[in-house]
């Protein structure tokens, strides 16, 4: 019975949240509940919740934290060189500028948000791809699948919610995985390299001056003409292919991108190598593991914000700009508190493992990290992250213990969809890439799903390889 109940809700789960018929957060607390009470132990839903509760602070802690410090980080214009540094290697080189956007995407995937991600990219891309007439389908399939591979990251989500489900700790699923991953990202490079060169074959190598596009142009158009901010709230026309469009149409799509604006009052050029090396020093010290996450993005948010902005009021406003992002993904985790709290608390877990064992061949079962790792593609693609980590991990996990296999294995063995994932429909993200590039959704998914897929078989095989999975 507590099989058939915990299957049930989870698929209620999915159901609701993939219909849109519910918020992750409202289905995360919601739907356990009331199925904490068919099973007879609504009484102690309270145990249930609080325990979780204890357990994800930390992992909560890290997200809220690292958001508003890479946030922060941003708004005062430590991306911004980086950017420009691009765009002059770029030149109008097909082949540099896909490679350019699979590094400038990777780069600011720091942030762990997928739309900022986005936004930025294109932002800075567009308007080379547009004035070339390079493929937009190529400038999303390689963001989408660069920011696939960041989005491991501890605070990105889905190491956060494989730790979440799985009472981890993040820092121990991700800092393994990095020479694997490492590997996935050099195969997006190499990919955007053999597509750049594919565009070059097909365009031949311009000059700035054929196509209009300048350096000092270029750098006009990322940041806008002045008057063009209400562009900038237009919902942009799908349109397919990349297209060559009128001049009048180009300077029009072109003055839309404004987020790299040079005169935001939130720029900080003076502090500019200090926020360089406190970022250098915070990632080297979660890799090094000198003191725990939640802790290194605590203090590094404090000291980003007290540098940065040391009047108060300026310090509430930059809280306040990225409040949504940290309420969103911290409700997230507490919500999952009940959700994982109830799976496990009231032993329907322990059932549905013991089931997947039965029926799972003999001889797969220390295999399970690599089964986990093939299904993680299919499965991330088909439903969120959250249904995934929170519904699907779980079980699988036990199912894994079974047979000797650890958790820690099972979660590192997950994180192998995510380039994948990046493109599926129900990522939010994907519908900001495709709309600011004008690419239709379907032809974005045509180009992308077959590298996106060759991508994860790569970083999983490297964990194999390498011994992480």
């Amino acid at each position: 019975m507590l099989t058939i109940l915990g299957f049930a809700m989870i698929a209620t789960f999915l159901v609701l949240i993939m219909m849109k018929k519910m918020s992750p957060i409202a289905a995360l607390v919601l739907i356990p509940a009331l199925f904490c009470v068919f099973v007879g132990k609504g009484a102690k839903l309270g145990d249930y919740v609080i325990e979780g509760v204890t357990s994800l602070a930390p992992t909560a802690a890290m997200l809220m934290f690292a958001i508003v410090y890479f946030g922060v980080m941003i708004d005062v214009g430590l991306f911004d060189p980086i950017v420009r540094g691009i765009l002059k290697f770029c030149k109008a080189d097909p082949m540099r500028i896909v490679v350019g956007t699979a590094i400038l995407a990777a780069i600011v995937s720091l942030d762990g948000d997928g739309s900022t991600t986005f936004m930025i990219t294109v932002s800075a891309m567009y308007p080379l791809y547009k004035r070339l007439k390079m493929s937009l389908v190529v400038m999303t399939g390689v963001a989408a699948m660069a920011n696939g591979v960041m989005n491991t990251l501890p605070w990105g989500g889905p190491t956060a919610r494989a730790a979440t489900a799985l009472k981890l700790d993040a820092s121990d699923i991700f800092v393994p995985m990095i020479p694997a991953l490492a590997v996935g990202l050099l195969a997006v490079f190499v990919l955007s390299y053999f597509l750049g060169l594919r565009e070059r074959k097909r365009l031949g190598v311009l000059t700035l001056n054929e196509v209009l596009v300048e350096e000092k142009e270029t750098e006009t158009v990322l940041v806008g003409s002045a008057g063009s901010g209400s562009g900038a709230a237009k919902s942009p026309v799908t349109t397919g292919g990349s297209g060559s469009g009128t001049d009048a149409e180009e300077t029009e799509d072109d003055e839309r991108f404004q987020a790299l604006d040079p005169d935001r009052p939130t720029l900080r050029p003076k502090l500019y190598w200090f926020n360089a090396l406190l970022t250098v020093g915070l990632l080297t010290a979660m890799i090094m593991e000198w003191l725990p996450i939640p802790v290194l993005f605590l203090l590094g948010a404090a000291l980003a914000l007290t540098v940065n902005f040391p009047h108060i009021p300026d310090q509430k406003a930059r809280l306040a700009a990225h409040a949504d992002n940290v309420l969103n993904v911290s409700g997230m985790v507490f919500a999952a508190a009940v959700f994982t709290g109830v799976l496990q608390g009231t032993g329907m877990v322990d059932h549905m493992a013991k089931w997947m064992v039965d029926v799972i061949p003999e001889g797969m079962g220390p295999h399970m990290a690599l089964v986990t790792g093939v299904l993680s593609l299919p499965l991330t693609y088909f439903m969120s992250n959250d249904g995934f980590y929170f519904g699907v991990l779980p079980v699988l996990a036990e199912a894994g213990a079974a047979h000797g296999v650890t958790p820690l294995e099972m979660a590192r063995a997950s994180l192998v969809g995510q380039p994948l994932h990046m493109s599926s429909p129900l990522v939010p993200a994907v519908y900001v890439l495709v709309g600011m590039a004008k690419v239709e959704f379907g032809d974005h998914t045509k180009f992308v799903v077959k590298w996106a897929a060759l991508t994860c078989l790569i970083i999983l095989a490297a964990g194999m390889l390498f011994g992480i999975i």
